[in-house]
């Protein structure tokens, strides 16, 4: 099986997804890592040419890590919007990856890039198998079923501080390692992150919300938390792959 993991910027995946990816390795499943945007904004002290370069290789770096087949991000930050011209390169990398599983990041987020790369690879998972809709590069339409997951939320609210919960948690606890190895590799958002956000140590960050989920679920130390977005379009029966390969670590709470 394969599995697209999708963020909107590079360190997305890590914070949020990052160790329920590293345990679909683990299971055998071929894994591929997207940034939408190349992370051109995040810095205070870097150019943007120079930024955009230091943030590719760092993610590279990561999808090693994961042992993950790495796409080139598309567009700079804070131009995730929700466009024919972005959803057809989108699509083409969910026509030329033919994933069974995509990871994406929640459609009520704190931020319009996160909430946008999700809308943006709902429609192009939505039109894969679409003869009649043309993606740039051009890819033809592959019909099979995908199951679409949503991630937890960063800081695991809404814009309006609703909290959000997931219909199922993934337990981390014995990759959370190699979640802080993947996410290190983002040097650059070291003080990026602290000036910017509060943050302190980005790494320490990921771990309280890990940690934080865990707490939710009432019985894993460290989790994942995850939505699966309606079947509809997507598959002809609602399936949960997810939770039938970590079966031993899935707690289904919805």
């Amino acid at each position: 099986m394969i599995v697209l993991a999708a963020g909107a910027h590079p360190d997305d995946i890590e914070f949020m997804m990052g160790g329920t990816f590293i345990k679909l390795k683990e299971k055998g499943l071929e894994l591929h890592y997207l940034n939408i945007a190349n992370g051109s904004c995040g810095t205070q002290e870097y150019s943007r040419e120079e930024i955009i370069k230091i943030r590719r290789e760092e993610s590279i770096n990561a999808a090693k890590i994961a042992g993950a087949i790495y796409h080139d991000s598309l567009v700079d930050d804070l131009e995730i919007f929700y466009t024919q011209d972005l959803i057809r390169k989108v699509a083409a990398i969910v026509r030329d990856v033919k994933p069974d599983i995509i990871l994406m990041q929640s459609l009520e987020d704190y931020m319009e890039d996160h909430m946008n790369a999700a809308r943006v690879l709902v429609t192009a998972a939505f039109v894969r198998g679409m003869p009649n809709y043309a993606t740039n590069p051009p890819f033809p339409p592959i019909n099979k079923d995908v199951a679409l997951y949503h991630s937890l939320p960063h800081g695991l609210k809404t814009q309006m501080r609703e909290t959000v919960y997931p219909d199922f948690y993934i337990n981390v606890e014995n990759v959370l390692e190699k979640k802080k190895e993947m996410l290190s590799q983002h040097k650059s958002q070291k003080d990026w992150l602290d000036k910017s956000q509060g943050m302190g140590s980005y790494v320490k960050t990921m771990v309280d919300m890990t940690e934080e989920i865990g707490k939710m679920s009432k019985k894993f130390k460290y989790a994942e938390g995850w939505r699966l977005h309606n079947h509809l379009g997507y598959s002809s029966k609602e399936i949960n792959p997810l939770c039938e390969i970590l079966e031993e670590d899935c707690l289904i709470v919805k």
